[in-house]
């Protein structure tokens, strides 16, 4: 029997296997009009294909939770009901075809207002009429972006109950998981790393005061998301800069991580997605097959909460390795599905499974 074909229960939700899609900013979203943020006929091909392709569960990618929580002006957002209606008949398909739904909830903080990717990625000039103000804890850029407005404990507020809204959305459109975007120096990274947030008040300085914006997240999250429905939160486990300035004053390390898991237990995380980075632009990171696997597998040992690993993980039988040895419960695969997106059913012959969600009709003949 192949492990990462098994099915996983996690609270009421069941997932069909171990080959989950990792959140992939397409950055196709309208920019004018009445569309802003909401899925199109790219997201729809996009992510259904995945679904066809045997992907038990599929988290969007980075949805905003306000306007200004965007990377940039063409991200996904949920902070209205038409972007809710149009993930729901999305989400309709997924499931028909067998796949979880899964939303990612984001805020871009001062990564935000930038230009899409293939277009350079530098912050909006300030005159662009699709340009706006960012947000951080401090008022310290990433890099050479725009440098953003120190939030105050108002704003911190607001930000929190567009997190609550947004699942509140989410329910309304069928998502069965959510997970809570913590990793890659957006909003919630750059409070826990005391790289990024230099307050003085009580989010920061200390690790239990920069965990806390974190915590009030997921508690107000909580408050509005069903206890049979499953809660992620997406992590960089390291900033990839040195760790000998220590746990207080450096930057956020795995050490932290692994602190911070056993206290989200606590809070109704189900499972830590994890990643590293983000945070910092110039960060040296030691890239090979699977480099974040050991993060995973510090969560999976030391902490009470499952991990679901993601990192140059491209090879069925590297991924049931993974599975088998307790590294995760499951494996979350970004570019590699960007390239296959029926890599799940090339995957399951390969290891001599059944792939759930099954084959569909049509496609039978194939397999």
């Amino acid at each position: 029997m192949s492990l990462l074909f098994e099915p996983i229960t996690l609270r009421g939700v069941t997932i069909p296997n171990r080959v989950w899609m990792a959140p992939m900013c397409q950055y196709s979203a309208d920019v004018i009009g009445d569309q802003v943020g909401v899925p199109n006929e790219w997201h729809r091909t996009h992510l259904v294909s995945r679904a066809i392709g045997g992907v038990g569960l599929i988290l969007t990618e980075a949805t905003a939770v306000s306007p200004n929580g965007r990377i940039s002006a063409a991200d996904l957002g949920i902070w209205n009901d038409q972007q809710a209606r149009a993930f729901a008949e999305i989400n309709a398909q997924l499931a028909y075809f067998g796949a979880v739904p899964g939303i990612q909830l984001a805020h871009a903080g001062r990564k935000a207002s930038t230009q899409v990717p293939w277009r350079g990625g530098k912050s909006l000039d300030a005159d662009d009429r699709l340009a706006w103000q960012t947000v951080a804890p401090s008022a310290a850029p990433f890099g050479h972006l725009t440098e953003p407005v120190e939030l105050t404990t108002e704003d911190i507020a607001k930000v929190v109950a567009d997190f609550a809204a947004a699942a509140t959305r989410a329910l309304k459109a069928e998502f069965k998981v959510v997970e809570i975007h913590a990793a890659h120096g957006y909003l919630i990274h750059q409070f826990l790393s005391p790289e990024s947030n230099k307050r003085t008040d009580h989010y920061g300085g200390s690790f239990d005061n920069r965990i806390r914006f974190l915590l009030e997240i997921l508690t107000a999250v909580r408050e509005v998301w069903p206890a049979e429905l499953p809660l992620f939160v997406r992590m960089s486990a390291t900033d990839w800069l040195t760790e000998e300035r220590g746990l207080e004053v450096g930057s956020w390390t795995a050490d932290q991580t692994v602190a911070l898991a056993n206290i989200l237990s606590d809070y109704g995380v189900d499972l830590i997605d994890v990643s590293t980075g983000g945070n910092s632009p110039g960060v040296q990171i030691p890239v090979e097959p699977g480099y974040q696997v050991p993060f995973a597998r510090r969560i999976q040992n030391e902490t009470l909460l499952p991990a679901a690993a993601v990192g140059l993980i491209t090879e069925p039988e590297q991924a049931e390795r993974i599975i088998e040895d307790g590294s995760a419960i499951a494996v979350l695969l970004g570019r590699e599905l960007l390239r296959d997106p029926y890599w799940a059913r090339r995957a399951a012959r390969e290891l001599n499974a059944e792939v759930g969600p099954r084959v569909p009709s049509q496609y039978a003949r194939a397999f």
